[in-house]
This record gives structure tokens, C-alpha cells and sequence, in this order.
């Protein structure tokens, strides 16, 4: 493999609650980010998003529900890191319809 090739493999982040974190610390994922309220978890998505060290950043819904709606809209933009949140394993969920997941990341609309 090139040097070219190796510097833009980039690696998955998952940030949230506990139980979500865990399961994906089980599965491989190294760097995986426990926050316990909405300030932190703000922090530390600014800071994964702008360290350019993740092209995946796997998030929880809580994660989302604690974004400003001017960095939902920056995030929600962005394919590099691609974000993806998951739904929250209790109360109501809001998932993103694969259409609106398409126009984010491919950039078609249909």
C-alpha cells in the first residue's frame, strides 16, 4: 500500500450514552466517547468533527438532541467525517429517512 493511500485511511468514532458506547467498544471500535450530559457532549463532537482524524463518527441520539440547529445543519452537510445517528434505545426516536441519508451523502435527491 502507498504512504499516499495509507495517510487517508482514517478510523470510526462512536460518542454518546454508555450502553450505546459499549456495544460498539465490544465490537472493535477503539475510539469510542462516553459523554453524560449535553455540554460535554457538545464538546467533544466540535472535537471530533474539526480533528479531521475520523471519516465516521457514529453518534447517539441524545448527542444530536444536544446540538444547536446551526451545527446540526453543519454536520448534517458534511461527508468527511460522515456523521450517523443512531436512535436512542429508549423514549422517541427520530430516525433520518434513507432519502434525506442519500441526499446528505450522495448528494442526489429523489
Amino acid at each position: 500500500m502507498s504512504s499516499k493511500k495509507t495517510e487517508s485511511i482514517k478510523s470510526i468514532a462512536v460518542i454518546g450514552e454508555r450502553e450505546i458506547v459499549m456495544g460498539y467498544r465490544l465490537l472493535g471500535v477503539e475510539d469510542t466517547f462516553v459523554v453524560n450530559d449535553k455540554n460535554e457532549a457538545v464538546k467533544k463532537m466540535d472535537e471530533l468533527f474539526a480533528s479531521h482524524k475520523y471519516n465516521l463518527v457514529i453518534a447517539s441520539q441524545f448527542v444530536q438532541d444536544s446540538l444547536s440547529q446551526s451545527t446540526k445543519s453543519k454536520i448534517e452537510s458534511s461527508i468527511d467525517p460522515l456523521v450517523l445517528f443512531m436512535p436512542s434505545l429508549q423514549g422517541a426516536i427520530h430516525e433520518e429517512s434513507i432519502a434525506a441519508l442519500a441526499k446528505r451523502v450522495l448528494g442526489i435527491k429523489y
